[in-house]
């Protein structure tokens, strides 16, 4: 254990890829360094960030994606976004999103009765499959 006078006078600091903690020693000006711990690799810094970001800038593809594997309600979507992404959807913005793509032809939904709940079923298009399509080849073209 250290004595109050190493105590005192610690300082810390850092390289590049790791921490370290000095102690001084005041009376003697010995001093002892300890490592602490690495920093975080640069990907799991920003990992959640990033995730995020592709998320809500391509919700439209994410939900054809998955309305393409099969036929969805609203909250399934919103849950298989979130468990295959991490990230919090709120419905807020998914409903609109998915009214929106009604609209422009990219999906139909049909109201099917499950039990007492009336749910809004929702598959793809031939048009939403071209749209899937064109993404991805304009995606592989611009990356070299």
């Amino acid at each position: 254990m250290l004595n109050r006078s190493i105590k005192r006078h610690m300082k810390t600091y850092r390289t590049y890829s790791n921490f370290y903690i000095t102690y001084i020693n005041k009376g003697t000006n010995k001093s002892k360094t300890e490592h602490i711990r690495e920093r975080p690799k640069m990907e799991e810094t920003f990992r959640k960030e990033i995730v995020q970001r592709i998320t809500k800038n391509l919700l439209d593809i994410q939900i054809l994606r998955l309305i393409n594997a099969e036929p969805m309600w609203g909250y399934k979507i919103k849950k298989q976004i979130e468990t295959l992404s991490g990230v919090k959807l709120r419905h807020g913005a998914l409903y609109p999103l998915l009214n929106r793509m009604e609209r422009e032809g990219f999906l139909t939904s049909q109201k099917q009765k499950q039990g007492k709940r009336t749910r809004k079923v929702y598959t793809i298009t031939a048009k939403g499959k071209q749209y899937i399509e064109a993404y991805y080849t304009i995606l592989k073209g611009q990356i070299p």
